[in-house]
């Protein structure tokens, strides 16, 4: 097994929880989000000037963004999915809706090969990982921006990948903390026959592997998922159900994980800060918040898909 590295590449860019990674091939780009409830914020960072830029959309939470195909971005925004160009984020339009009255917001978010955007929801949170259980659903927009639910009783809708054949979805549901496959048909959009396929309760305690967050999968076909207060993202093979590597991340709080670089072996991981009292952050988890890279793994992932609406 190869030696992985684990190196900070933004110290504490995020004093709320970093979240969402998407690597854009087109410009070595990395582009992440920090979810506050009080505005949308999100950053990029580019991989040959180490630069990292910042702006601030709605006043409400934004959890993902995705590029368009035909340029610009989507991203949440509370309840809804948005649509805006970088250079001028406050003349956004919104292209989708769910749950008006309720009490929740979107979370992650992916585009599957054929341009659609999935996208889970859950409560708001009234302390970290804290809400009302069973409030959220996994959608698909679809590129006419028809909204589709695929599953409800959902606590927090996380991290998605797609098999390397496009015949299983997968998707992490944090608590209680497992990974969900569905039987997908790429043509038509279907995702059906939910079950589950990863237990992360038969692999450790919440206190030693954390919760299950952000996924994403390498060129092996298994399934890398960040460990919320687990301080690592793990390796599982998703047919057998197996733990197969552990690699160790300096913050606790680990939320996302995606392959990006220019021959796409560097895995990007965000973390979160929220939560931490100033004394808890200083003695305790001081890298929090935090953006990392792991390089030397031996696998690597893909160029991401985009929204094609």
């Amino acid at each position: 097994m190869s030696e992985a590295k684990v190196t900070c590449v933004l110290k504490n860019v995020c004093p709320g929880t970093g979240e969402g990674p998407h690597w854009d091939e087109s410009t070595q780009t990395l582009y992440f989000v920090n979810i506050r409830a009080d505005v949308g914020e999100v950053f990029r960072w580019n991989y040959g000037s180490n630069v990292a830029e910042e702006i601030t959309l709605g006043s409400s939470f934004t959890t993902f963004i995705l590029p368009r195909k035909e340029g610009g971005f989507v991203a949440s925004l509370g309840q809804s999915v948005i649509q805006f160009d970088w250079n001028n984020p406050d003349d956004y339009s919104v292209i989708a809706s769910v749950e008006e009255g309720r009490d929740t917001r979107f979370n992650d978010a992916k585009c599957d090969s054929s341009g659609r955007i999935w996208a889970g929801t859950m409560a708001l949170e009234t302390s970290p990982a804290v809400l009302e259980k069973e409030q959220g659903s996994l959608y698909c927009i679809d590129k006419d921006k028809k909204v589709t639910q695929i599953t409800d009783k959902v606590t927090i809708s996380n991290g998605l990948a797609w098999s390397l054949d496009e015949k299983i979805l997968y998707f992490v549901e944090s608590i209680p903390s497992r990974v969900y496959a569905f039987d997908y048909d790429k043509e038509t959009g279907v995702a059906s026959n939910k079950h589950c396929i990863i237990e992360f309760a038969n692999v450790g305690s919440e206190d030693s592997i954390g919760i299950a967050d952000g996924m994403c999968i390498d060129n092996e076909g298994m399934l890398w998922i960040a460990c919320y207060s687990g301080g690592q993202v793990v390796r599982f093979d998703p047919k057998s159900g197996k733990l197969l590597r552990t690699v160790k991340i300096p913050a606790k709080r680990t939320t996302s994980c995606c392959f990006g670089g220019p021959n796409y072996d560097e895995l990007f991981v965000t973390s979160s800060r929220l939560g931490y009292t100033e004394e808890e952050f200083n003695k305790s988890d001081p890298l929090a918040g935090s953006l990392f890279k792991i390089t030397g793994l031996g696998v690597h992932g893909f160029k991401p898909n985009v929204y094609e609406g």
